[in-house]
């Protein structure tokens, strides 16, 4: 039998059920994969309130849940010659990944690099797809100064490092407790909050581009730091301040090989994604409360194997 995640009413994660039945059985051009490890993001329980967030992703009631997996190949649809059972994948499948088995294409997933551990591997999809669309769209260089909010979370961890990698300096909003951590990846910390900006000038010169994952709040600083709106781009809130001309650029930009390509990183070490706490599926519930509670350093992920 197959455990799968599942909710019949929109809410809170108490909503959340562990039911068992049937593995599936993939159809043509598709594999089954054992999933190993299933990520948490914020993403999903805003789906799971219901509202916008689910109308926008097409959510019918009763449904699975989460997007991001990692786990190994054990059965093959007909026409799938790509792929061989015992090859460790990763990928994203919305309202599906959290479950013992799931089916997905055969085309919708990467090869898992070797050195890149299955728990990392299966909280890298949305986090990923989003850091690298949304630092792209800056066309960041060396003379940039780049604030960017949430900087030890899920997303923007990742967003971080691949601006570094631009030659950029790099200004990240975070909790007292990461600060150390973002020191130890080259990204000056800076406390949230009320006053987000005069802590910033005091900090760098100037700042010229804006990542924000957070919220509102880092728009409104961005703009009193003289940020232009064109290069300040959010995931977190979109429409605020859309009289400023600001982007709202992230996964759904992301082009083929970035998922492939920043898994890679990460396996060999260029790149850091901290898992910061594993949780086994039965408790998915405990799992979204932890995340919901905000101070991630890095990912929540379902331990399945």
């Amino acid at each position: 039998m197959a455990r799968y995640v599942r909710f019949s009413e929109f809410g809170g994660p108490e909503v959340l059920r562990v039911i068992t039945g049937d593995p599936p059985a993939p159809g043509r051009g598709q594999v089954r994969v054992r999933v190993h490890a299933a990520g948490v993001n914020p993403v999903d329980w805003k789906i799971l309130r219901g509202g916008p967030a689910a109308g926008a992703h097409g959510v019918e009631l009763p449904s699975g849940n989460g997007n991001d997996f990692s786990g190994v190949i054990d059965e093959l649809g007909a026409g799938v010659t790509s792929w061989a059972v015992g090859d460790a994948v990763l990928g994203g499948r919305r309202m599906f990944a959290q479950a013992d088995w799931l089916v997905v294409d055969a085309s919708a997933i990467i090869r898992k690099p070797d050195a890149l551990g299955f728990l990392a591997a299966g909280a890298l999809d949305i986090a990923g797809r989003a850091a690298a669309a949304s630092v792209r769209s800056l066309g960041l260089t060396r003379e940039d100064t780049v604030l960017v909010s949430a900087a030890a979370g899920g997303v923007g961890v990742l967003a971080v490092q691949l601006a570094l990698r631009t030659g950029a300096t790099v200004v990240g909003t975070a909790s007292p407790a990461n600060h150390d951590f973002l020191r130890s990846l080259g990204v000056i910390p800076v406390a949230y909050g009320a006053g987000l900006a005069e802590r910033v000038r005091a900090l760098v010169p100037r700042v010229t581009a804006v990542l924000d994952y957070n919220g509102p709040a880092t728009i409104d600083a961005a703009l009193e730091l003289g940020v232009s709106g064109a290069r300040i781009n959010t995931i977190a809130a979109r429409g605020h301040r859309a009289d400023a001309g600001i982007t709202g650029i992230g996964g759904q930009a992301a082009r083929p090989g970035d998922l492939a390509a920043l898994a890679n990183r990460v396996a060999s070490g260029d790149v850091v994604l901290p898992i910061d706490r594993v949780f086994p599926l039965e408790e998915v519930a405990d799992a979204y409360r932890y995340l919901m509670r905000g101070h991630v350093r890095g990912k929540v992920v379902l331990g399945l194997v």
